[in-house]
C-alpha cells in the first residue's frame, strides 16, 4: 500500500515539475535530433533517435514539441531540468510587479491635507507603483459631482513631472477614480 502511494506521489510530482517528453514517451514518427554539442543530426525516426541517446548514455529529450517535426535533443535531462528551473527562477527575480496603490480623498478637502495626499502619491509613483486616485461622494456631495471634479484635475497637474494620467477621470457609481502612472 505505501509503495504504491509513493509511486502515485512520485508521478505526479514529476509531472507537475516538467511536461517534457523523454526516451520512451516520444511517440512521433519522425524528429529532428539536435545531438551532445548542439550539432544538427537530421531528421529521423524516434527509435533510432532514441538508440543513438542509448548509446551515448544520455536522454532524449522534446524540447520542442510544436515544432514540425518536434526537436528532440541528446542531454543529461536531471541537469537539463535543474537549468531550466534556474533559469526559471532568474527571470522571476527580474521580473517587477507593479501594485495599484490607492488614494482616497472627499470633495471637501483642504489644501493642507490634499498636499499630504499627494506627497504620498508621489511616493507611491517613485517607488514604481500605480496610484489610484478616487474621490467619494457622500449624501448631499452627490449633487455636486461635476463641481469637485477639479481636485483630480489639480492632483494630475500637481504630479505631471513624475506621473502621466494612464487612465482619466472616470465616474464609478458614488465616486470618480483617476489612475495615474510613472512617467518613464
Amino acid at each position: 500500500m505505501w509503495i504504491v502511494c509513493l509511486s502515485t506521489f512520485l508521478f505526479w510530482r514529476c509531472k507537475t515539475i516538467s511536461d517534457l517528453k523523454i526516451n520512451e514517451q516520444i511517440r512521433d514518427k519522425e524528429v529532428r535530433l539536435i545531438g551532445t554539442n548542439g550539432e544538427q543530426l537530421g531528421i529521423m525516426s524516434a527509435k533510432e533517435a532514441y538508440r543513438l541517446a542509448q548509446e551515448a548514455e544520455l536522454d532524449l529529450v522534446k524540447v520542442a514539441p510544436g515544432a514540425k517535426p518536434p526537436v528532440c535533443k541528446i542531454i543529461d535531462y536531471g541537469k537539463y531540468r535543474y537549468e531550466m528551473a534556474r533559469k526559471e527562477k532568474e527571470a522571476k527575480k527580474k521580473q517587477k510587479t507593479v501594485e495599484i496603490k490607492e488614494v482616497r480623498l472627499s470633495p471637501n478637502i483642504d489644501t493642507n491635507d490634499l498636499n499630504t495626499k499627494m506627497n504620498a502619491a508621489r511616493k507611491f509613483l517613485s517607488k514604481g507603483n500605480k496610484v489610484k486616485v478616487t474621490l467619494r461622494f457622500r449624501g448631499r456631495e452627490m449633487a455636486h459631482m461635476q463641481t469637485s471634479r477639479h481636485i483630480l484635475d489639480d492632483i494630475a497637474e500637481a504630479l505631471n513631472d513624475i506621473a502621466v494620467v494612464e487612465k482619466a477621470p472616470k465616474l464609478e457609481g458614488r465616486s470618480i477614480t483617476m489612475v495615474l502612472a510613472e512617467k518613464r
